[in-house]
């Protein structure tokens, strides 16, 4: 185990005390020069180990505890996941809810609604989302942050729709990439499980 693998496993940000949620970054081969080398990797991407219904119930229960405890906590009427990482958080984190959730693709249909975001870090960086959102208090979920470009993006186009942005919960914070100032700029509070 590397130290930042220890670091990882130890840094727990606002989760609740006795989890220890593992991740750690891994470079990625064969990427474009736009795509970032590095893909953090955790619990849930079933790429560090078999992922047990257990352990995606554990992770949901314990992402909403540390976002219902957040100091800025809003209680949203929907949760909003985003394609490909931050579909299971979202499914775990409604499982602990009972809230509903939609999720952002990067598939454009021809359906009514749909908002235009990007992910410029990506392959494909158009993402999309789909039905109507106005009025509805939403909560973010994903599986890591770095930047936070994209997600900033995501909250500008909701807000742009009259959707109220309560706050983002995500497994990981990479702090490479200053994602929580960002955030902070755009007066959206970041919740974690655990950081880098």
């Amino acid at each position: 185990m590397t130290t930042e693998d220890l670091l990882a496993r130890l840094s727990i940000g606002t989760a609740p005390e006795n989890l220890v949620y593992q991740a750690r970054r891994v470079r990625r081969l064969g990427v474009p020069p736009q795509a970032r080398d590095i893909q953090i990797v955790h619990e849930l991407d079933g790429i560090l180990d078999h992922v047990y219904p257990s352990t995606l119930l554990r992770t949901g229960s314990a992402l909403w505890e540390a976002w219902s405890g957040h100091l800025a906590f809003t209680a949203p009427d929907l949760l909003l996941g985003l394609d490909a990482g931050g579909i299971l958080p979202t499914v775990a984190v409604a499982l602990a809810s009972g809230l509903p959730y939609r999720l952002a693709w990067k598939l454009d249909l021809d359906l009514p609604y749909k908002r235009r975001f990007t992910e410029s870090h990506a392959r494909r960086t158009e993402v999309f989302t789909y039905g109507e959102l106005a009025g509805t208090r939403v909560l973010i979920v994903d599986d890591e942050i770095t930047t936070g470009n994209t997600l900033g993006n995501l909250v500008a186009v909701l807000r742009g729709s009259a959707v109220e942005v309560t706050g983002i919960a995500c497994l990981v914070e990479d702090t490479t990439g200053n994602a929580r100032p960002l955030l902070e700029s755009l007066g959206v509070p970041l919740c974690t499980l655990t950081q880098l």
